[in-house]
C-alpha cells in the first residue's frame, strides 16, 4: 500500500502551501539591492534577477513589466485594474503571476493583458472581486487558485486544452451544479480540485479520471450519484462535510472503492454508517444522526487476513457510544488507533 499512501501526503501538503499562499519568496527586506531590470516601484533582487516583487507597496495598477521577468508578485496591494500593455515585454515568458488580496473586476482587465500570457504555469487570483475565471492562453498552466472570489459560472470552454493543469483551486465563491457543467472535463492530467463553500446541489460531473482529491465540503450537496467513485479510479481523498446528505442519497456501496484513504462526511443528516472499502485509513462521520453502529458497514468479512484498515474513526455527536460497538469490533478494527464518540 505505500506506494499508493505517498502520493496522497505529498499532494496534501502542496495543497495545504497552496491555501496558506505560500509563493516561495523573501520579504521585501531582505530581497537586497535591486537589479536595473526592474519597475521603480518593485524589487528586483540581483541573485533572482527573473523575479519582480511589487508586494504589499499599494499599488493601483499594474505596472509595466520589464523583459526578462518571469516570477511577478503583485499580492496584498489595491490594484483595481489591469491595463492594456503591462505585460507586452513578457508575454512569452512570465511564469507565475501573483494577484492575490486585491480588488479587481473582470470589468477592468482590459484585452491584451492576461490573454497575451501564453507561458504561465501559475496563476493566483484570491480575494479579489472576480464574477468568472481569467484564464490565460498558456498551454503549460499546472497551478490555478481563484479562491475568495464571486465567481458565479465557470464557461466549460476555458480549461478545454489545459491539458498539464494539475492543481485547481475555487473554493469560497457563488458557484451552482449548474455554473460548471462539464468546466473541469478538459485538464486530462488534474489531480487536485477543491470546489467547497460554494453552492453545488451535486457532485461535479465530466471530472477527469486522474483525479486524487475532490473537496466538495460546505455545500448544498443531498446526494451522490450510483457509480460516481468508479468513475474516478484514482481518488484517495473526498471531503463532504457540511452538506445535506441523508441516508437515501447514499446508493448501497457508493464509497466501496479500493482507492479512497480519506472520507469525510461529517456533519450532514445520515443516520447509519455508510459501507465502505476496507482499504480506507480516515473516516470522519461526526455531527451526524447515526442511531446504530452497524460493523458490516466497515468488514463484510473479518478473517487473518480480511480486516478494516481504519486508523482513525469519528463518531462524536450522533446517537451511538462505545457500548454500541459489538464485541467483534476489535477484530474488524484492529489497526485503528481512534475510535472517537464524544
Amino acid at each position: 500500500m505505500l506506494p499508493l499512501r505517498l502520493p496522497l501526503l505529498f499532494l496534501l501538503v502542496s495543497v495545504a502551501l497552496c491555501q496558506n499562499d505560500d509563493y516561495d519568496y523573501q520579504p521585501a527586506s531582505r530581497h537586497g539591492p535591486s537589479g536595473p531590470n526592474c519597475h521603480q516601484d518593485c524589487d528586483c533582487p540581483y541573485n533572482f534577477p527573473t523575479a519582480m516583487y511589487c508586494d504589499s507597496r499599494k499599488l493601483k495598477f499594474v505596472p509595466v513589466v520589464p523583459t526578462g521577468i518571469k516570477y511577478l508578485y503583485l499580492q496584498n496591494n489595491l490594484i483595481e485594474e489591469i491595463k492594456a500593455g503591462v505585460f507586452d515585454n513578457v508575454t512569452d515568458t512570465l511564469r507565475w503571476l501573483i494577484l492575490d488580496n486585491n480588488q479587481i473586476t473582470n470589468a477592468k482587465i482590459e484585452k491584451g493583458t492576461i490573454d497575451k500570457l501564453s507561458a504561465l504555469e501559475k496563476l493566483y487570483f484570491s480575494n479579489n472581486n472576480l464574477t468568472e475565471p481569467v484564464i490565460p492562453p498558456s498551454k503549460s498552466l499546472d497551478e490555478l487558485k481563484i479562491m475568495h472570489n464571486q465567481l458565479s459560472k465557470f464557461p466549460s470552454e476555458l480549461l478545454s486544452d489545459k491539458e498539464n493543469l494539475t492543481f485547481v483551486n475555487v473554493q469560497y465563491n457563488q458557484l451552482t451544479s449548474d455554473a460548471i457543467v462539464g468546466a473541469f472535463k478538459g485538464p486530462k492530467k488534474m489531480l487536485s480540485l477543491d470546489l467547497s463553500h460554494n453552492k453545488l446541489k451535486k457532485l461535479p460531473a465530466g471530472v477527469p479520471g486522474s483525479l486524487e482529491i475532490l473537496y466538495a465540503d460546505h455545500n448544498e450537496i443531498e446526494s451522490v450519484g450510483a457509480g460516481y467513485l468508479g468513475k474516478l479510479p484514482l481518488l484517495q481523498s473526498l471531503r463532504l462535510s457540511h452538506n445535506k446528505l441523508v441516508d437515501s442519497g447514499i446508493p448501497a456501496g457508493v464509497f466501496n472503492v479500493t482507492s479512497l484513504v480519506e472520507l469525510d462526511l461529517s456533519f450532514n443528516q445520515l443516520k447509519s454508517i455508510p459501507e465502505i472499502n476496507e482499504h480506507l485509513e480516515q473516516l470522519y462521520l461526526q455531527a451526524n444522526e447515526i442511531e446504530k453502529f452497524e460493523l458490516t458497514s466497515l468488514c463484510k468479512y473479518v478473517s487473518t487476513t480480511s480486516f478494516s484498515h481504519l486508523k482513525h474513526l469519528r463518531l462524536d455527536g450522533n446517537m451511538v457510544t462505545h457500548s454500541s460497538m459489538p464485541p467483534e469490533s476489535s477484530n474488524c478494527l484492529r489497526v485503528a488507533s481512534d475510535v472517537i464518540f464524544e
